[in-house]
């Protein structure tokens, strides 16, 4: 697997700020107010911290007093957050057969559900071997019966198409996924109740 390169962010500190002044900004987060640079740098120094430049693009450029590398500490554990909140949504292959038995589509299915209700995109692919390829039909009954079965579930993102000896077809999880399916439950519950 290739690393993915992140867009590292740089930062000017101190003497390396360009700006002739500045809007200064406290380590607690309190704006002090705007000045020329060599006084927030002399402000900085007093306090034994550094003066680091927060938006360079912002007129005057903002900059924040404070310790670097507690700074730099802190934007880590925000990136990691931001990381956290965002959800991988994966793609799950199933694979079926033309002449399929009851039983073991029943089974495909089911799990197919699982993919769907845990949130992930599902793709159902029939393969034809031999002799197979000439009942392309019995493929497309195949996919029509799963959607009719997982119309509650998903919904048809990619319509049934041949790529070279299989017929392929995806499914992504309707919107609410499992808070979705929660709160039917919840529903079904406090009509039991009254």
């Amino acid at each position: 697997m290739a690393k993915r390169f992140q867009q590292r962010k740089y930062y000017r500190l101190n003497h390396y700020i360009q700006a002739e002044e500045v809007r200064v900004i406290d380590e607690k987060g309190k704006q002090i107010s705007v000045m020329p640079l060599s006084q927030a740098l002399q402000q900085a120094r007093e306090k034994g911290l550094d003066l680091v430049e927060v938006a360079a693009k912002a007129k005057p450029p903002v900059c924040k007093i404070i310790d670097f590398k507690k700074f730099k500490f802190l934007e880590a554990k925000k990136e990691q957050a931001e990381r956290k909140k965002t959800k991988k949504v994966g793609l799950k292959e199933i694979r079926l057969a033309p002449f399929i038995a009851e039983n073991d589509f029943n089974f495909r299915l089911r799990r197919t559900e699982e993919f769907l209700k845990a949130g992930n995109k599902v793709k159902l692919v029939v393969r034809f071997r031999g002799r197979e390829m000439t009942k392309k039909e019995f493929g497309y009954e195949l996919l029509k019966k799963a959607v009719e079965r997982l119309a509650s579930f998903a919904r048809v993102e990619l319509e049934p198409r041949f790529t070279g000896r299989q017929l392929e077809m995806v499914f992504s999880p309707l919107k609410g996924g499992q808070n979705g399916q929660k709160q039917d439950e919840n529903k079904k519950v406090n009509q039991k109740k009254v």
